[in-house]
């Protein structure tokens, strides 16, 4: 049963929740609405003046570009939360034995790892593109539902804390400690932990289900009925195209990864059966969890693939290659996501013929992401490339998602996937389009849009100094990783044993892989002195067209926008609006 202790740190964060809502709603008048004159479909716009400054503005605010930029802040606040993590786990495992963390801390660094890069860093961090670009992609004034896009966000800080609940809780509340489940939660691990930290981690994880099934629902229907008349389906940009199929993912995956955590619930405080030995069995866990959780995976890489086709021919001179084509491979990736969940499950003694059928989908998948691949590369084939920071990123995450992908093929097969299972091949190849893929779009989408969000440059010497050492590091420190996996490393351990030879294999490599994070955390540290500096003191833009992007005819809509909107006033003022 669920101890005293988190019952009231439920009730304590549900109090809260409530007193927030009781202010909003006592302040009257704080979003008022005065009908678009020329805008796209219905929507509303505010003027400058009915915008509230200070900190109420961002607790209150609906414009679509606040709450991106409020989803960007979260999203850095989590990823800097599980680089720690990370940072720790990687210098336990320098030396085989047990040096400054037991393996209860290391396997509650673990799981909140992986869950906060997925959950509170991966989909925040898109979404936050998402909401910033897409009405202005569109020619909307705003999203669909500007007040339904405000609690989709609001839902997230209550989320991180309750997923946080156990690491946060442990020094001040009695029996609570971090969740030791890893981010899979497999039963009937996750059922027998006696820890209430778990159970605020499920909490957590359904309600930041809840405000990403929001926001999808937000995106659909923004990208359906608020387009202006100019944007069609066929001149639709490519990076709405993948927010759009990614929002139909969220929609048919987060809703059972939801049903899929109260049933986990149940059987850990109602003594029900759903996933218990004697009921339906960890088997069914597995099932459910995978079919949610690898279309997750093109969740999470779809819109970075959009950013990566939307950025890249800006600076080779030319469009991208075989747009059609792009948009047919990201719709087949939408689908056939939904049909491969299987192969993580290879090990699990399933009936062969059904084993079979998960790998011939498992190996197909890999086609629609080759078009995009070759598409990228023809694009920059003979163009007049231009080696800016958004470029050198976008270059990066080619190259990472084409080792990503490689090892992932290797993994499809079942006869190599059930020697690589669980090693730390499968850590490379996650990692490899994680971080080698997804960051990289991420950095380069920052960097791209910094003059049109901050009105500022940034300092482009540090920028590239970010590419190089992220770049390093990122193959420093997973590429062992490949080579751990094909000695027998298996993965999640705290410890390990001595390896026969004159070398100590495992220490060798492990010790490569923390280097390696070293140079990734000095990158990070880099970048964000570089995006804070810049922020404040850098070099105000004078350009509407900062990228010189009219030359190749790929001047694009939010940067018109820019030009028309926000350039008069820095122009003007010297300092970037605070509003609209």
């Amino acid at each position: 049963m669920v101890s005293v202790g988190a019952l009231a740190t439920t009730v304590l964060m549900a109090i809260l929740l409530v007193g927030i809502a009781g202010i909003l709603a006592r302040i009257e008048d704080w979003r008022s609405y005065t009908i678009a004159i020329g805008g796209g479909h219905g929507a509303h716009e505010r003027t400058h003046a009915e915008k509230p400054s200070g900190i109420l503005r961002w607790l209150t605010t609906v414009d679509h570009k606040d709450i991106g930029i409020l989803y960007g802040v979260f999203a850095v606040v989590a990823f800097a939360w599980g680089g720690i993590a990370v940072v720790l786990m990687r210098f336990e495992l320098m030396y085989p034995a047990e040096d400054f963390l037991s393996a209860s801390a290391y396997n509650g660094l673990l799981t909140t790892h992986g869950i906060t890069m997925l959950f509170l860093f991966g989909t925040p961090m898109l979404a936050a593109f998402s909401n910033y670009l897409i009405p202005l992609l569109i020619g909307a004034d705003d999203m669909a539902f500007p007040r339904i896009n405000a609690i989709a966000f609001w839902l997230l800080p209550p989320a991180a804390l309750l997923i946080w609940g156990g690491v946060l809780g442990g020094p001040f509340l009695e029996n609570i400690e971090p969740a030791q489940t890893a981010w899979t939660m497999y039963t009937p691990l996750s059922i027998e932990q006696q820890n209430p930290g778990v159970d605020l981690m499920l909490l957590g994880l359904h309600l930041s289900g809840v405000a990403a099934t929001m926001g999808a629902i937000n995106f659909i229907a923004t990208i359906f009925t608020e387009r202006s008349e100019d944007v069609t389906w066929a001149t639709l940009d490519i990076f709405s195209w993948t927010v759009l199929v990614q929002s139909a993912q969220i929609l048919f995956a987060f809703p059972l990864l939801g049903s899929a955590l109260v049933m986990l619930l149940l059987d850990r405080n109602l003594g029900t059966t759903f996933f218990t030995l004697d009921g339906g069995g960890p088997l069914l866990w597995q099932h459910l969890f995978w079919f949610f959780g690898h279309p997750e995976v093109y969740i999470l890489v779809l819109p970075p693939m959009g950013l990566v086709s939307y950025i890249l021919p800006k600076f080779c001179g030319r469009k991208l290659f075989g747009f059609k084509f792009v948009v047919y491979s990201t719709l087949a990736l939408g689908v056939l996501s939904f049909g491969v969940w299987a192969h993580h499950m290879f090990a699990t003694g399933m009936d062969p013929r059904l084993r079979a059928s998960f790998m011939a989908v498992s190996i197909a998948i890999a086609i629609p992401s080759a078009v995009k691949t070759f598409n990228w590369m023809a694009t920059m084939w003979n163009g007049a490339l231009r080696t800016t920071a958004p470029f050198l990123f976008c270059v990066g995450f080619v190259g990472n998602f084409i080792i990503g992908g490689v090892t992932g093929v290797f993994e499809a097969a079942i006869p190599v996937d059930l020697i690589l299972h669980d090693t730390y091949h499968v850590v490379a190849h996650f990692h490899y389009v994680i971080m080698g893929g997804i960051a990289f779009a991420v950095f380069a989408g920052i960097y791209y849009w910094f003059p049109l969000y901050t009105g500022r440059w940034y300092q482009r010497s540090l920028a590239k100094w970010h590419f190089w050492l992220t770049l390093v590091g990122t193959n420093v420190t997973f590429f062992p990783m490949v080579l751990l996996g094909y000695a027998g490393m298996p993965r999640r351990y705290a410890t390990y044993a001595l390896t026969a030879g004159p070398v100590d294999l495992f220490t060798l490599l492990h010790q490569l892989a923390t280097l390696g994070v070293v140079l990734l955390v000095i990158g990070q540290l880099i970048f964000v002195w570089n995006l804070v500096t810049s922020w404040l003191e850098g070099p105000l833009v004078t350009d509407g067209d900062p990228w010189d992007l009219a030359a190749t005819d790929q001047f694009p809509r939010e940067f018109a926008w820019f030009e028309r909107e926000r350039l008069p006033a820095l122009a003007d003022g010297g300092e970037e609006p605070t509003g609209d």
